[in-house]
């Protein structure tokens, strides 16, 4: 395989050893790529010697591939009608409990063929493509039966196969409890535990568990069951937390050692030291901030304090966040959320491949996987000020250049 050289660039690397800070910045430099890695930042004498095909990024912008570290964009049907119920004043809690919010999703979802799923869900995953995104994380939890949910993890599988994308997958059993075990959410519960995390894991059919632990969700003591079934078969976890109310459910992630805690409105302050100490990441979804009119903030200045990571994510789903836009996300997180810009880039890179386990995504550094892409910006800032104002103008991932 041909090496890549691409010069006359400015680098984001993201890289925070460097000396420029956080971002990793270096201004007119360079970057060699040789099969699916990156393998030297700046002037490279010894691979100037081989073989190699030269780009010159005319004083471009690189940053790495955006991570989308945690949607729900494989479902079927709309849930408009939910929406226009909102905007008259009804709160999702109402909703759900008259059998709308995810329930609605997953009667829809399992009456759907695998082959409109994966259509319908290659339209949202284009869109991020489109905007750079070239790993993206994609949640079962529509079905909520054996059959729907592996349907759905193998429609995730199908999309990499479709699209120039790397899909993390991640089995979200116990977003809601089901219809026919209304009564009982604990069998429920039994049934992830004990029938689905063991298939999943048997079958590799997703790389993590997540858990929606919340009033309209799953007890703590619940998602503890969920957290220690999924450790016994391998599978780290991530948790839906602290989205509506405190649950604390953050701190019991921080005693599992998961990879994130995701939404975290209520997280309180003193719970934070904890995902510090783990190294747990915080994901934040302003969409669904703004699209549920919430008022409550998630305790940023603590976050910062104790250096917790900060991720930022669409939480592209049918009910509380259709967008398809990670960089639109991103200037929520500044708008709504107060991040710097340089913060929500990080977000969207770095942090975001930590909250998926990924050690080798998020930054333009040797040994990296080569997942870039070049903007035509004066800074990477515009990125994130101009809603829609940008499309990468080239883009690698892996090594490999999709245009």
């Amino acid at each position: 395989m041909t090496t890549t050289r691409i010069y006359n660039v400015n680098l984001m690397t993201m890289d925070s050893s460097l000396p420029s800070g956080a971002n990793g910045i270096l201004c007119d430099s360079e970057l060699w790529i040789y099969e699916n890695d990156i393998v030297a930042v700046g002037p490279a004498a010894d691979w100037q010697q081989r073989p190699h095909r030269s780009i010159d990024a005319k004083n471009q912008w690189c940053l790495p591939g955006f991570i989308d570290c945690h949607t729900h964009l494989i479902y079927a049907g709309s849930r408009a009608d939910e929406f226009s119920q909102r905007l008259d004043g009804v709160p999702y809690a109402t909703i759900a409990g008259a059998g709308g919010g995810i329930l609605n999703s997953v009667r829809q979802t399992r009456a759907a063929e695998a082959s409109d799923l994966l259509q319908q869900s290659m339209r949202r995953a284009q869109r991020l493509i489109d905007e750079g995104v070239t790993t993206l994380e994609v949640k079962s939890g529509y079905g909520l039966d054996q059959h729907t949910e592996v349907k759905m993890l193998n429609v995730a599988r199908a999309l990499a196969r479709h699209l120039p994308v790397q899909v993390i997958r991640t089995y979200l059993g116990a977003h809601a409890v089901p219809a026919e075990y209304r009564d009982n959410a604990q069998a429920y519960i039994d049934f992830v535990c004990t029938r689905m995390i063991p298939l999943v894991a048997e079958l590799q059919l997703a790389q993590a568990v997540d858990v929606f632990c919340e009033t309209v969700g799953f007890t703590l003591d619940q998602t503890r069951q969920v957290f220690a079934a999924a450790k016994n078969h391998g599978l780290p976890v991530k948790v839906h937390a602290e989205q509506l109310t405190n649950t604390h459910s953050a701190r019991l992630a921080a005693e599992y050692q998961a990879l994130s805690a995701d939404h975290l409105e209520y997280l309180s302050a003193d719970d934070v030291p904890a995902l510090a100490d783990s190294g747990c990441v915080a994901v934040l979804l302003p969409g669904a901030f703004y699209y549920l009119k919430e008022q409550q903030l998630p305790p940023i200045a603590a976050l910062r304090q104790y250096k917790v990571p900060m991720a930022v994510a669409t939480d592209c789903n049918p009910g509380t966040s259709p967008v398809s836009s990670l960089l639109t996300c991103a200037n929520m997180a500044c708008v709504l959320f107060g991040l710097t810009p340089e913060e929500a880039l990080v977000g969207i890179t770095r942090h975001a491949a930590s909250a998926l386990g990924l050690t080798n995504k998020g930054m333009l550094k040797a040994g990296m996987a080569a997942d870039c892409c070049l903007w035509n910006v004066d800074t990477p800032t515009a990125l994130i000020y101009e809603i829609n104002g940008y499309r990468p103008t080239a883009r690698w991932i892996g090594g490999k250049y999709v245009g």
